[in-house]
């Protein structure tokens, strides 16, 4: 791999580099945009090893369904060396029953699945908190939410 020699890169070039890697991600379908890859990645991972059809990016709500027709919003959070938080990504319209379920994924720093998990709207709604500031709800995807009864552990399935 490449990877080594990032050291000898300045900053622009690093910078040249990681467009140009998102750009591609991109040309390969395996990131919808070329923001950071996180949540991309996750919706595309998420799908490809669920067999879930993803939505078009511009709907609002959910983003992929399964054959039954179930709505799925897919929240990630990749840790790294600065920061092991497990809030996920902000949930927009709660209100609005948008999903049938929210699949949450954890990344470590090198990409790997640490945990997923199915959760019912019902519960997300019960166990996410609305921030003002960020306008929308926050959940936190830790170990302890894989403990609740309603929710389903699909972390060997998203690992594949």
């Amino acid at each position: 791999m490449v990877v080594e020699n990032l050291g000898n890169l300045t900053p622009a070039e690093l910078l040249v580099a990681h467009s140009a890697l998102i750009h591609e991600l991109k040309r390969r379908g395996v990131v919808r945009s070329e923001n950071n890859p996180t949540g991309d990645y996750a919706e595309w991972l998420v799908s490809k090893q669920l067999g879930l059809t993803l939505a078009a990016k511009s709907e609002k709500g959910f983003d992929a369904v399964d054959a039954e027709g179930f709505r799925y919003q897919v929240k990630s959070r990749r840790h790294n060396a600065d920061n092991a938080s497990s809030q996920l990504g902000v949930i927009r319209d709660l209100e609005s029953q948008g999903f049938d379920y929210l699949i949450a994924v954890v990344f470590d720093a090198e990409w790997n699945v640490l945990r997923a998990a199915k959760i019912p709207y019902r519960l997300v709604n019960k166990l996410a908190t609305f921030s003002k500031r960020q306008n929308g709800h926050i959940m936190h995807m830790r170990e302890s939410i894989l403990s609740e009864k309603e929710v389903e552990d699909i972390t060997r399935a998203i690992q594949g």
